[in-house]
């Protein structure tokens, strides 16, 4: 499994833990900054990682921001990114389960880095549920980004 991850200024300190958290676990994890705490812009990095997911670079991400929003708005502009905020362990594993999320989107002011490493944790160990359902709601979501294409 290859992981990709970035972060704006707000969520800096929250992608470090969690990319320490994730080398300890052996994870192959490619860490695309920001590398200091100066104000950036997140849909840059958003967009960054969105991309090589999409592309198939990376199987997924995660994006770090103050609330995570921001981030997910700007990632789920992209066509084949599904990216969710999440706060907490069930919907986690939810929206890996139900919407085979791709990218992890988390607020370091919002959540505390214990359970941030939880909610990792259990984001990347839940399989989607495959399944009819699934399969052709993923297909309306898919065929909403080609509404303005």
């Amino acid at each position: 499994m290859k992981l990709v991850i970035g972060s704006d200024h707000g969520g800096k300190r929250l992608k470090d833990a969690i990319v320490a958290h994730l080398k300890n676990k052996q994870i192959e994890i490619e860490d695309i900054g920001p590398f200091d705490l100066e104000s950036v812009d997140y849909p840059s990095y958003a967009s960054e990682v969105g991309t090589r997911v999409a592309k198939k670079k990376a199987d997924y991400g995660i994006l770090c921001c103050g609330t995570g929003i921001g981030m997910s708005i700007a990632a789920n502009k992209l066509n084949g990114v599904r990216a969710s905020v999440v706060s907490d362990c069930f919907s986690a594993e939810a929206t890996k389960a139900h919407n085979n999320s791709n990218v992890l989107c988390l607020g370091e002011r919002v959540i505390g880095e214990g359970l941030a490493l939880k909610i990792v944790d259990t984001w990347l160990a839940t399989e989607f549920e495959g399944g009819e359902r699934h399969a052709r709601r993923l297909k309306k979501v898919a065929e909403l980004e080609q509404i303005n294409n």
